[in-house]
């Protein structure tokens, strides 16, 4: 069982920045890949981005290449999602997911 903790959402204007956290409990944080994911209202959700167990692999959805990063501290059991020049499309309920494993969700949204 893993429990993910999503945090750092909020309300921030177009070209500003937020870095989102995903605190993970229970079992060993590092055997997971981890991947975030990101519902707008009315729409599905949808992938963010990912990252491999060691770090070393990333992979971004087009709208997120070039803005956001994403990267892990497994000795903090955490993985960060760096979002820069955000716009208002970027406005949705951002999530956590390691295997089958979801957090919660975070709100961001972002003003025009």
């Amino acid at each position: 069982q893993v429990q993910l903790v999503e945090s750092g959402g909020g309300l921030v204007q177009t070209g500003g920045s937020l870095r989102l956290s995903c605190a993970a409990s229970g079992r060993t944080f590092s055997n997971y890949a981890v991947s975030w994911f990101r519902q707008a209202p009315g729409k599905e959700r949808e992938f963010v981005a990912s990252i491999s167990w060691s770090g070393g692999v990333t992979s971004y959805a087009d709208s997120a290449k070039g803005r956001f990063t994403i990267s892990r501290d497994n000795a903090k059991n955490t993985g960060y999602l760096q979002m820069n020049r955000l716009k208002p499309e970027d406005t949705a309920v951002y999530y956590c997911n390691a295997e089958h494993y979801w957090g919660q969700g975070t709100q961001v949204t972002v003003s025009s």
